[in-house]
C-alpha cells in the first residue's frame, strides 16, 4: 500500500485533450435534479418549520444523466440509454442532455413510468428538504431486447467504454448487465460500473466498480464500525473488505470514495493506493460520485494509466463539491486546481 501517485499540470492536460476524440456510452437511471432556491428570515408559526421565501427554480441532469453531463463537460462524446416517463419531467431532461450536446435517441419512453426526479429545497447555501418522485421501472422481456438490440447497434459505433450507473429505480437488470459484459468483453471495451447494494446484482468480471466507503461495506457484507483512522492505509476492517470485495465482485479495479479522506484506488490487495481529497470548499457532495466515474473513465480510454486516471478523477472531484448543487467539472477548472496543488 502507498501513497497517491503524482500528476503534472501538463500530464493532465495531454490527457484532457485527448478526451475530446473519445465516445462513451451511459447506460442507467435516468434522474432530473431539481433546485428549488430562496431565503428563510423567519419560522412558521403554524409549525416549528422554516419558511422559505422563493427566488427561482432549476433543474440538472442526475443519474445516469449526470454522468453524461459530466463527461459532455470534460468534451467527451457522450450517448445515454435509459428511460423516461411520457411526462414534462421527461421532457425537461431530454432538453437539458441535448442542450449538453448528448445523443438522447437511445433513451426509451415508458408510458405510466414517471421519470424520477429529486426536488431540492435550499436557502442560505443549505439544503432544507429532499422530495423524491419515483416507481420502481419493471420491464419485460421485449423491453429488454429492445434495449439491447438499441446497446448493440451503438457498441458497433466508435465507443471507446461503457458506464453503468445503477441508482437501483430498475433501469439496470441483472440481464442487461450480462448482456453488457459479455459485449463488452467480447469488443475489449472498458466497463464501468457504480454499484447500488441495495439492488443485488451479480457484478463480477467488470473493468471497474466505484463504490463509496457505506456501498463498499455493504458490497463485502461486513459491518461498518466507523472507526476510521487518520490514514485510511492504516484501517483494517478496510483493508477487510477490499479483500472480500476481490473474492465476491471479481472486477479488475475498484476505487472506494471516502469523502473527506479521499479515495481508494484496489489494482489487487495488496497493490492499494491512498489518493488523498484535494478540495478546499465542500459545499454540496451531490453527484460527486457521477464526476468520478466519468472522469476516471474517460481518463482510461484517453491513454493515462489507471493511477493517473484516479489521481484526475480526485481533482474532477474537488472542483464538483466546492459547488452548491449537482454539478460538472471543467477541463480548465481541472487543470486550474491541479496547478494550485503542483506548486505546493
Amino acid at each position: 500500500m502507498k501513497e497517491k501517485s503524482k500528476l503534472t499540470v501538463a500530464r493532465g492536460k495531454e490527457i484532457l485533450q485527448k478526451m475530446t476524440s473519445n465516445s462513451v456510452l451511459v447506460v442507467g437511471d435516468m434522474i432530473l435534479d431539481r433546485y428549488i432556491w430562496g431565503s428563510v428570515d423567519r419560522i412558521s408559526p403554524e409549525a416549528p418549520v422554516p419558511v422559505v421565501r422563493f427566488n427561482r427554480q432549476t433543474s440538472v441532469p442526475g443519474g445516469a444523466a449526470n454522468v453524461a453531463r459530466n463527461l459532455s463537460t470534460l468534451g467527451v462524446k457522450s450517448t445515454v440509454v435509459g428511460a423516461i416517463g411520457a411526462d414534462e419531467e421527461g421532457e425537461i431532461l431530454k432538453e437539458l442532455l441535448r442542450d449538453g450536446e448528448i445523443d438522447v435517441d437511445p433513451l426509451f419512453k415508458i408510458k405510466g413510468y414517471p421519470t424520477s426526479a429529486k426536488t431540492r429545497i435550499i436557502a442560505s447555501q443549505q439544503q432544507l428538504l429532499r422530495l423524491d418522485q419515483e416507481e420502481t421501472l419493471q420491464l419485460d422481456d421485449s423491453d429488454l431486447e429492445k434495449i439491447k438490440k438499441r446497446i448493440f447497434r451503438e457498441l458497433d459505433g466508435r465507443i471507446g467504454a461503457v458506464i453503468v450507473a445503477d441508482y437501483a429505480k430498475g433501469f439496470v437488470s441483472q440481464g442487461l448487465l450480462d448482456f453488457l459484459r459479455d459485449e463488452c468483453r467480447r469488443r475489449n471495451i472498458w466497463l464501468s460500473l457504480d454499484p447500488k447494494p441495495a439492488h443485488s446484482l451479480n457484478i463480477q468480471g467488470v473493468s471497474l466498480i466505484t463504490p463509496n466507503r457505506k456501498e463498499a461495506f455493504e458490497l463485502a457484507g461486513i459491518p461498518d464500525e466507523h472507526k476510521r483512522t487518520v490514514c485510511p492505509l492504516e484501517d483494517d476492517l478496510l483493508r477487510r473488505v477490499i479483500r472480500r470485495l476481490r473474492e465476491v465482485c471479481s472486477a479488475d479495479s475498484i476505487l472506494i470514495t471516502l469523502g473527506e479522506q479521499g479515495m481508494l484506488l484496489c489494482k489487487d490487495c495488496e497493490n492499494v493506493i491512498h489518493i488523498p481529497t484535494v478540495a478546499r470548499e465542500v459545499f454540496d457532495v451531490s453527484g460527486a460520485g457521477d464526476t468520478v466515474i466519468a472522469a476516471l473513465t474517460a481518463a482510461v480510454t484517453s491513454g493515462a494509466n489507471l493511477e493517473e486516471a484516479a489521481v484526475l478523477a480526485n481533482y474532477a472531484a474537488g472542483v464538483v463539491v466546492a459547488k452548491i448543487g449537482t454539478a460538472t467539472a471543467a477541463p480548465e477548472e481541472i487543470l486550474k486546481t491541479l496547478s494550485m496543488e503542483d506548486k505546493e
